[in-house]
């Protein structure tokens, strides 16, 4: 057990756990979110998560959830901004100050809250007179890079400009930042009024599903277990599906089939709208549960992450180390992952091209497949265990009491610790 964790359990920090957005629900973000709150009780603390009041299927009965009113939440779900938003952020700033307001009364006042993304951040921010709690902001992206995926094209510029001031805006002004990735700490920590620490998210690997499943599955939907590459996941417009779709459609039709897979049944009209000209080179496939998606993983021989934004660490990474299948990436947007070590990673300026070669060459050499596969299984193993990452959480709060500094992982530290590194902020 590490500091962080021996601490908790000697008297556990009281946690806020708040996210602006529909939970629970099927994506990276909030699966990150419920993850994080549930090993910091494990690891001793005690957390209470916050969140919109809507979302899909039954709250955990693990977690302790405080979700503002339902009547007052967006039904549109996914990503991005829309018009029930503004209304649901209220909505969860009055649920927050009220549980902050219970908390101080039954003398237990909340110790920090860790908000999740920017909105979830503000919200902290604008209540933090109120409910008297340090506000640190666990940053998924960078603004700066992702807003223009919600615009028109010709607003790309004058939304990432927008992005790039929230980004600052709030990391002058909370107490303490957490980056899932080097490049958000690389943006942020010039910006920062207090410490950053760049630490990972965790995962709890489950035993493989059975192949008699992955085949019963994967017949299901017209596949063949090892012959088709596959992505998993939303449809936004960051997650940059019309590279898969251009790359498709350079390659031979001869060639293993590239299939979409995604939990939201409106994915073939969503997916025609994004990628016109190109949508039929693609085979999709609507899952019902997490269950189903996972034995698509698992019969893939190759998996896919076409992001190329920079500032996040994508969730779907670590469902994709755990298949031990390689992993065909953007370079620098695979955190942790090496070229030809633990992933198959294409530089940038190739796009779709990089990726279509990928496809060929990892669907060609099985062997190096396997190899590239097992690093990466390995690589989550060592790196992303949630005792070791929730004690280095832990530990970074305690540290919020003293001088302010910026701490960082780095390459060559293990998870459960902390640089020893002390710079002041910029």
């Amino acid at each position: 057990m590490n500091a962080g964790a021996a601490r908790a359990k000697a008297g556990g920090p009281r946690i806020a756990v708040l996210g602006a957005f529909p939970f629970p629900y099927p994506q990276g973000s909030q699966i990150f979110f419920a993850d994080q709150t549930r090993a910091l009780a494990e690891a001793g603390a005690q957390p209470l998560l916050l969140s919109y009041g809507r979302g899909r299927g039954e709250r955990p009965s693990d977690i302790e959830c405080a979700p503002a009113s339902i009547h007052l939440s967006p039904k549109v779900m996914r990503s991005g901004p829309n018009w029930g938003k503004p209304v649901a952020d209220l909505a969860l700033l009055a649920r927050w100050r009220s549980a902050a307001r219970e908390a101080r009364r039954q003398g237990r006042p909340f110790d920090f809250v860790l908000a999740h993304n920017a909105e979830a951040a503000a919200i902290a921010l604008l209540s933090r007179r109120s409910t008297r709690t340090p506000v640190i902001y666990v940053a998924h992206t960078l603004l700066g890079h992702e807003l223009s995926a919600y615009l028109p094209g010709r607003h790309a510029d004058e939304a990432n400009r927008a992005g790039r001031l929230i980004d600052r805006a709030l990391a002058r002004r909370v107490d303490g930042i957490i980056v899932l990735s080097e490049e958000a700490g690389a943006e942020l920590a010039p910006h920062a009024r207090g410490p950053l620490a760049q630490i990972p998210p965790g995962f709890s690997p489950m035993p493989a599903p059975e192949p008699e499943s992955v085949m019963r599955t994967c017949t299901r939907h017209g596949l063949m277990p090892g012959r088709y590459a596959l992505y998993s996941g939303n449809l936004d417009r960051y997650q940059e599906l019309e590279l898969l779709a251009r790359a498709e459609s350079e390659r031979p039709g001869s060639a293993p089939p590239l299939v979409i897979a995604t939990h939201d049944d409106g994915a073939r009209n969503q997916t025609a709208s994004a990628l016109p000209g190109h949508e039929g080179r693609i085979r999709h496939v609507v899952v019902q549960d997490f269950s189903e998606m996972r034995k698509l993983l698992y019969g893939a021989y190759c998996l896919v992450a076409p992001r190329r934004r920079v500032g996040g660490f994508p969730i779907k990474l670590l469902n994709y180390m755990e298949t031990g299948r390689p992993i065909l990436a953007f370079s620098g947007r695979a955190p942790g992952l090496r070229h030809d070590e633990s992933a198959w990673l294409v530089d940038e300026a190739q796009g779709a091209d990089g990726l279509a070669a990928g496809l060929a060459r990892l669907v060609a050499d099985p062997a190096q497949a396997k190899r590239l596969g097992g690093a990466a299984r390995r690589r989550l193993e060592t790196h992303h265990a949630w005792p070791e990452v929730a004690g280095a959480t832990l530990d970074f709060l305690a540290r919020l009491g003293g001088p302010a500094k910026t701490s960082v992982f780095t390459e060559k530290q293990p998870a459960d610790s902390l640089s020893s590194r002390a710079e002041p902020p910029c």
